[in-house]
């Protein structure tokens, strides 16, 4: 017998895995943080015996190294893949024992699409195929993006995603299941995963790599993609070079002079508290990113890469989660953090800032004559598909970079449910302006009665 247990990054949308039998086990695209993965074989009572990486991941800093080394595991990395440390480099067909007693092999298959060097891994037992593990190739209703390599290569890599799905498809019964890293929220992803579970049979009814001919999947596939994380840029070079172990102790504790002196020398301090809470209260200049949020995406994305950031929490709980979160993304040590209340990170006489939050029908009762500036800050894809008329629209990771395109006057800033409006809010609010956060569904900005200009086909 066989286990296959899933352990789940909700933050950056992916998933990594823990697969073998009785007494040893293979783990699968592992995340920095590989205490996780430690924990998961220790439950099981199996001995880690081989970490593989089916690509140097762009989107995350990887724990494969340190996971082989903490269990004296073989590194398996494809061949193709420049790295700077010692591994077993791995070529398409390449095998592996998994578990021998339970007849546990793990096989390679070249994928290359994602990067040119992806490689998927079938997990075999006595020779049948009971998994796939497909990292950025083949996902849950689509493919992981070809654009992350190199903008001269992306044409020449969809194309390989294309061949490289229906070479698993081809080669694999119905019923195997797929075990995709990427796909569940990652922007790895070419297009938003349809479904938690998925096989190669129902990859074959829904996935448009296999349903579409190369050249009609290609201009389809290259026409969606949107922008790319700014941090991404930083991911692959650091997972080539060999990821060092992760620091989770605490940060230093800022007090309210502190806090202060870090916000005058132009340092970011970013509040981790839910928007309501932020909204109703906090220290002028801070900005607001959830840490139930999609925190390390976010704020990875705007923050210029190696400026310091400072965290407020409100308990040490939710400020170790988010350290666990950053350093998943490479933002290892923030340079001071505070937990409590915002009356505790101002200093003595100093009133919090604010700005109000509101409703699309709040926004629709202003009337069609309103005087303000309505900024849509989600993505291209999403605005195309409707948006509110005479709205200015600047995505959320391009606004700190862009606040003087704001116009002048009252700004209601609106996303599609209110995450990325607070952290737009607390932007505009940190550069002196006068904001109102939608904290709403836009599906409610038609029953609000807002005139939706239409959609561009």
């Amino acid at each position: 017998m066989f286990f296959i247990d899933t352990i789940e990054i909700p933050g950056l949308g992916n998933r990594h895995y823990l697969a073998g039998g009785a007494g040893t086990a293979v783990a699968v695209d592992p995340p920095r943080d590989v205490d996780q993965v430690l924990s998961a074989a220790a439950r099981r009572g199996v001995r880690i015996t081989h970490v593989v990486e089916t690509h140097v991941h762009n989107d995350y800093v990887t724990g494969g190294l340190e996971l082989a080394r903490l269990t004296g595991a073989r590194y398996l990395v494809p061949a193709g893949a420049r790295v700077s440390f010692d591994r077993v480099p791995v070529h398409d067909g390449d095998t592996v024992d998994v578990d021998t007693g339970a007849g546990l092999r793990l096989r390679a298959v070249a994928t290359p699409g994602h990067t040119p060097h992806h490689t998927a891994y079938v997990l075999e037992e006595t020779g049948r195929p009971v998994a796939a593990f497909t990292g950025g190739s083949l996902l849950i209703g689509t493919v992981g993006r070809p654009d992350l390599v190199e903008p001269r290569l992306t044409e020449e890599l969809a194309r390989a995603q294309h061949a490289s799905a229906h070479r698993l498809a081809t080669a694999l019964p119905d019923e195997t299941p797929v075990l995709p890293t990427h796909g569940f929220g990652s922007f790895c992803s070419s297009a938003q995963a349809q479904g938690e579970a998925t096989t190669i049979g129902r990859e074959k009814r829904v996935n448009d790599a296999l349903a579409k001919d190369v050249e009609e999947f290609v201009r389809e596939l290259l026409a969606g993609l949107e922008d790319v994380p700014a941090y991404y840029a930083h991911m692959g070079p650091a997972n080539a070079r060999g990821p060092a172990p992760v620091d989770l102790t605490p940060p230093a504790v800022a007090d309210a002079e502190e806090i202060a002196r870090r916000l005058t020398a132009g340092e970011w301090v970013v509040d981790l508290r839910n928007r309501v809470a932020f909204a109703a209260g906090h220290v002028a200049g801070s900005f607001n990113f959830e840490a139930d949020g999609q925190l390390a995406t976010y704020l990875a994305w705007l923050i210029p890469w190696g400026k310091p950031v400072t965290l407020l929490a409100e308990s040490p709980g939710q400020l170790a989660a988010a350290q666990r979160e950053l350093v998943r993304v490479g933002l290892d040590r923030p340079a001071a953090a505070a937990t409590g209340e915002v009356g505790q990170w101002l200093r003595p006489g100093a009133e919090p800032a604010a700005f109000p939050r509101a409703t699309f029908a709040e926004l629709g009762a202003l009337g069609p004559g309103r005087d303000v500036v309505v900024l849509d800050v989600r993505r291209h894809s999403e605005r195309a598909a409707g948006h509110i008329a005479g709205s200015v629209h600047i995505p959320v990771h391009t606004v700190h970079q862009r606040l003087d395109e704001v116009p002048p006057g009252r700004v209601w800033v609106h996303c599609a449910g209110g995450m990325r409006a607070a952290i737009a809010a607390s932007l505009l609010d940190a550069a002196g302006r006068e904001v109102v956060a939608v904290d709403d569904s836009f599906d409610n900005a038609v029953a609000a009665g807002l005139t939706l200009a239409p959609a561009v086909p």
